[in-house]
């Protein structure tokens, strides 16, 4: 179930730009990502249940990130090394584990990330006030995709919407993300977390 969650994770912060504002080109949503290599910010999830979840997130590009959820859950999810480990607060079963790049969110965290490249991107489109993006791994379509939301005037990501394979949502709405941030390793290593558990 978390991991459905996870998979489907979106987050969106729906705040007014200026009025008919152009469409963001891919170009420049991909220079936001590679103008950060670490971020941290207050996330809020809306599971694909109904149910919402707080939390802090933490990133540390390439292939890193951390969503802490704050109580009463006791969830954790993590991805370094190139797995994804979830662990599940209301369970005593070991986290369950499986590859980012079966993930749409790997199309964020790569070290380079470049929208415009492998017909990656299927869908770019403005209200006027936001850009929406939907990715997903040519390659394999069946992982699902990742809609992210932006807004303008300094680019910024709002929101994204995972869909995993079976077509389960999750949003998460993410707060103002500090940047530059230092964040210790052991902050996305699986087995360490594993080893305290």
């Amino acid at each position: 179930m978390i991991r459905r969650a996870f998979l489907a994770l979106t987050a969106s912060v729906l705040l007014a730009g200026p009025a008919a504002a152009e469409k963001l080109s891919l170009n420049s949503i991909s220079n936001y990502f590679n103008s950060f290599q670490t971020a941290a910010g207050e996330f809020t999830q809306i599971n694909s249940d109904g149910t919402i979840s707080t939390g802090k997130l933490f990133i540390k590009r390439p292939g890193r990130i951390r969503f802490e959820y704050n109580p009463p859950e006791k969830s954790l999810v993590i991805a370094g090394g190139g797995t994804v480990a979830v662990f599940d607060g209301k369970s005593n079963s070991a986290a369950e584990q499986f590859p980012l790049s079966q993930t749409p969110l790997n199309l964020i965290l790569e070290k380079t990330v470049n929208l415009a490249r492998r017909n990656m991107v299927v869908g770019h489109s403005s209200d006027g006030s936001k850009t929406t993006v939907v990715a997903q791994d040519p390659e394999h379509p069946e992982y699902g995709n990742i809609r992210l939301v932006f807004t303008d005037s300094p680019i910024e990501l709002r929101q994204w919407v995972i869909t995993d394979g079976s077509g389960q949502q999750t949003t998460v709405i993410l707060g103002q993300l500090t940047k530059g941030v230092a964040l210790q390793a052991s902050l996305f290593n699986v087995q360490l977390e594993l080893e305290r558990r």
